[in-house]
């Protein structure tokens, strides 16, 4: 059942416009962050590393959030469009199998955005100039960057699912990306959902150490709650209120 579901999201997505912002947006941050180091290359003389640091101060607080959010939010706006609501609700699959087809969607998005990410990032540093080994540390940075979003997309799946405008949600989603970066300047990064794409990705600090217990219980205490906040919802919604 779950397979049926996700093969129909991954139908809907096909031929999406939602794809040109996958591919567009990343860019941004890494033409920022580029600029920003052959800028103050002086200053930022730590080769691999201190590029790594410009690159995802843009993409994990400005970028990457609002990605997710715009992702999340077209995943639902296909739902409250015309009477799509009522056929979700009513259709004879439950809404578990349904709303974790989405998630799990968004979190392969969330993965693929970090592989996207890394590429650009590689092809920066050969641009700049960059020469020796790069930072045993990327895969990492990857891949906890990409586990800290899927927490964000479990926030931004729930806001997308109950707030039927398309707009908000995706502001939501920038907001949190930079009340994110204020929440980890303060020392309180594992107590909030966006911080965890932050710390994840070392972002501008690339040899931080991670504390792993923390960071693992935030980003499944927060996705896990998300998801019952959810769950519940649906099972509570009447689709005659549609």
């Amino acid at each position: 059942m779950l397979l049926r579901c996700l093969k129909a999201e991954l139908y809907k997505c096909r031929r999406s416009p939602v794809w040109l912002a996958f591919l567009v947006l990343p860019v941004f941050p890494a033409l920022l962050g580029t600029g920003n180091y052959l800028a103050n290359i002086e200053v930022l003389d730590n080769g691999w590393y201190s590029l790594w640091g410009q690159h995802t101060l843009f993409s994990s607080v400005f970028f990457l959030p609002a990605l997710l959010g715009v992702f999340c939010g077209w995943q639902w706006r296909l739902e409250h469009a015309d009477h799509n609501w009522n056929s979700f609700l009513t259709a004879p699959v439950p809404v578990g199998a349904l709303y974790a087809a989405k998630l799990i969607l968004a979190a392969g998005v969330s993965l693929l955005a970090q592989g996207w990410i890394g590429g650009l990032y590689l092809l920066s540093g050969k641009l700049a100039g960059l020469s020796g080994s790069l930072p045993p540390e990327l895969p990492g940075w990857l891949l906890f960057g990409a586990l800290g979003g899927i927490s964000v997309c479990a926030v931004q799946l729930f806001f997308s699912m109950v707030i039927r405008a398309f707009a908000p949600p995706v502001a939501f989603g920038l907001a949190g990306g930079i009340l994110g970066l204020m929440v980890t300047a303060q020392g309180w990064g594992y107590a909030f959902p966006y911080s965890l794409l932050c710390l994840g990705m070392r972002a501008n600090n690339p040899q931080m150490e991670l504390d792993l217990s923390f960071f693992f219980l935030s980003a499944l205490g927060y996705t896990g709650v998300f998801v019952l906040l959810a769950l519940g919802y649906l099972r509570r919604r009447d689709a005659a209120a549609e």
